[in-house]
């Protein structure tokens, strides 16, 4: 154990949970880390109690430039402790520790610098407005924060995902309180120490692991909460909003996925095989955003059917922290069985198992990668797996592609692997998903808008779409 502390940052200070605890398990072996506080309904009400203090408090008379400040201050205590936190992650997650790496901490590093410089930029406008009963008005637009934020942030890529909700709501003003999942919270946990290291106000950032149908649903119920931020399962998003209606709290939410990577008969295919293979296997498949559906034209089906099937067999599966391994275990024993459980199915629906799919012999919770060859009809192309498995799908012109591609319930991302540019926008137009990526599997920024349509959720994240989620417009018209 590398962190320092398993217990809630609540109004500045550490404590254990009104709910006691629960074990965090290391999925390479599947034995306990370390026992995790849990908080209650109480635990909640003592933090939105604080939170709502701070707001009006001493967060609220930090100056803008006081919270970029603090904001880059945070990023560079995450820059120093950069290769903890990744091997928390590797630890509890099971993510190769190259991977946490090179992506989810500097990925975190990157949205709290980004939205730092937005942080004394939150401007409202002047309007040109009508005249008052024949008197003279000025009018303008004012944006302020939205209030106390839940941030409910999943077990996939804890420390990435809670970056795209802390930064953009700190720099607006707002105080955050954070559910970590489960399953991850211990790189939070100690990104909850650098908060109080880089001297954020007391109740300003707090940490409240628990159980999601315990303290996940206590805050989206709290009519202290104004927004709450939750990246997860569909099922999960339904039933928060649901709850949030009660007291219209803001929401966004970012959900499932089952996302199309299109490659046409003009693709560069080393590149193209290269790219859906990443979109499929990284992170176990452990991705809202997975390509796992992989749509080709058939002129060159059969080699990127093989070449994903090498692709496939290529992955080393084992120890997260072994600088060979690519692929580390799913999460938990749970997810394992599920897993396998859409490999049986697509095996019973008729599809072709062309590699893969089978437990790995030794403990911990590891499943090799499986590549099927199949229709869009079948199970495994219909709903979302989370774990390395995908189907690979003919299609014979680009009607039938894009035809194909929105043939889903989710609309979270897609890819589109083509040399011909004017493909390229035509089709990026016609696909309904939230972001597509050119010639390359979801790229990710803080500059980029991020969020999903139909049941991928609403509501956007990341880039100045940001900022217009963390805020409220008000307008002030005064009478001359």
């Amino acid at each position: 154990m590398t962190t320092t502390t398993t217990e809630l940052l609540l109004d500045g200070s550490w404590t254990a949970g009104g709910a006691g605890t629960y074990t965090a398990v290391n999925p390479s072996t599947g034995q306990a880390i370390t026992e995790v506080a849990a908080a209650d309904a109480q635990d909640v009400d003592t933090a939105v109690a604080a939170a709502t203090k701070a707001l009006h408090g001493e967060w609220a008379a930090v100056p803008p430039t006081g919270k970029g400040a603090l904001l880059n201050r945070l990023a560079d205590l995450v820059e120093r402790d950069a290769e903890t936190l990744a091997r928390l992650e590797a630890l509890e997650l099971g993510v190769p520790f190259g991977f946490a790496s090179a992506l989810f901490v500097p990925n975190l590093v990157g949205s709290l610098r980004y939205y730092a410089g937005w942080a004394d930029k939150v401007n409202g406008e002047v309007l040109a407005s009508a005249s008052y009963f024949g008197a003279p008005t000025h009018a303008y637009t004012r944006r302020e924060p939205i209030g106390v934020v839940a941030a409910i942030v999943p077990w996939n890529a804890p420390l990435m995902i809670l970056g795209w909700k802390l930064a953009p709501a700190l720099a607006t003003g707002n105080a955050v309180i954070v559910k970590p999942a489960e399953d991850a919270a211990l790189s939070i946990l100690h990104l909850a120490t650098l908060v109080q290291e880089a001297g954020f106000p007391a109740g300003t950032v707090q940490v409240l692991p628990g159980i999601g149908a315990v303290t996940g649903e206590a805050l989206a119920v709290h009519p202290g909460v104004h927004k709450v931020s939750f990246t997860g399962s569909t099922e999960t998003g339904r039933r928060i909003l649901r709850n949030s209606a009660v007291n219209f709290k803001r929401t966004t939410l970012e959900l499932g996925g089952k996302s199309p990577q299109v490659v046409f008969e003009d693709a560069d295919l080393p590149s193209a095989i290269q790219g859906a293979a990443m979109g499929l296997f990284s992170n176990q498949g452990q991705v809202c955003a997975a390509g796992t559906r992989v749509l080709v034209h058939r002129d060159v089906y059969d080699a990127v059917l093989d070449g994903l099937k090498q692709a496939a067999e290529a992955q080393v599966v084992g120890d997260p922290f072994d600088p060979a391994t690519t692929m580390g275990p799913l999460v938990n024993g749970s997810q394992r069985d599920k897993v396998l459980g859409y490999v049986e199915k697509g095996r019973a629906e008729g599809a072709t198992l062309v590699t893969g799919g089978s437990p790995v012999d030794g403990p911990g919770f590891f499943v090799s990668p499986a590549v099927f060859a199949g229709t869009n009809d079948h199970t495994i192309a219909r709903e979302e797996i989370f774990g390395p498995v995908g189907t690979v799908i003919p299609f014979d012109h680009d009607a039938e592609a894009i035809a194909l591609a929105n043939d889903n319930d989710y609309g979270l991302a897609a890819t589109v692997w083509t040399t011909d540019l004017g493909r390229a926008h035509a089709v990026s137009a016609a696909l309904q998903a939230g972001a597509v990526g050119v010639n390359g599997w979801s790229p990710l920024g803080p500059q980029l808008p991020w969020g999903g349509l139909k049941a991928s959720g609403s509501g956007r994240e990341l880039g100045y779409e940001g900022i217009l989620a963390n805020t409220e417009v008000k307008t002030v018209t005064i009478v001359l």
